[in-house]
């Protein structure tokens, strides 16, 4: 199991992960602003058998995803140094959907739609905000998200995101302090340190997922820990 995860979220995290599959700690300079110039959803796309890759990814984790063998694909558009420019790789493809707002999508991302349904959402930073679970259920920490969803019958839902740390930031979101693997939902922090923990405790114990709190803290936006 590879695992790609920011290298400035807390260092226990890092070790806990590091125990867990083959960890690539990633980090990037002067391609984007500094908040999430180490934010792995902001670089790379998880589209099901494939990860999708900004052009101009920096060589060091390019040639650790392929050591790794990860079937990469190379996104079209470069990621820029301010919003939209920054979001283009920050969508959600499930089996069955492909989540963004698609003004400002990689070609590569959408042309992976094949039988999935496209819905549209005003928010750029879509992964940033939204975690795919199994079944069609989501949990968002963007109203407007969780609004367009529902509209579609989709299960989500929705919580807060003051308590969330974003370094630079006033507070970060939930889908970013997250990563999934299977039946596994790895959590940069601790839900009893989250307003919302208890609500989100029970909804993803609902799906039969096992929670991995990654260590004893807030929760923490790292740009989501990817898994593949």
């Amino acid at each position: 199991m590879n695992i790609i995860a920011n290298g400035c979220i807390p260092a226990q995290t890092l070790k806990k992960l590091s125990g867990i599959g083959n960890l690539i700690v990633f980090s990037t300079r002067n391609i984007t602003y500094k908040t999430i110039s180490c934010h792995p959803d902001i670089f790379f796309c998880n589209a099901g058998n494939h990860l999708i890759v900004a052009p101009n990814l920096p060589e060091i984790p390019t040639v650790q995803l392929k050591e790794s063998e990860i079937s990469m694909l190379t996104g079209e558009f470069p990621v820029g140094d301010k919003y939209p420019e920054s979001a283009r790789y920050n969508a959600v493809v499930t089996a069955n959907f492909i989540i963004h707002n698609f003004r400002y999508t990689d070609p590569v991302i959408t042309g992976l739609a094949e039988d999935r349904e496209l819905i549209h959402v005003s928010q750029g930073y879509t992964r940033c905000n939204l975690l795919p679970l199994k079944n069609d259920h989501f949990i968002t920490s963007d109203e407007g998200i969780y609004r367009t969803l529902t509209r579609y019958g989709l299960n989500v839902l929705f919580v807060g995101s003051k308590d969330i740390i974003l370094p630079g930031m006033n507070h970060g979101f939930f889908g970013g302090a997250c990563g999934i693997c299977e039946n596994k939902i790895y959590i940069i922090g601790s839900l009893k340190m989250f307003g919302d923990g208890e609500k989100v405790r029970k909804y993803l114990q609902a799906l039969e997922y096992k929670i991995v709190e990654l260590y004893d803290g807030p929760l923490f936006d790292g740009g989501s820990i990817l898994i593949h």
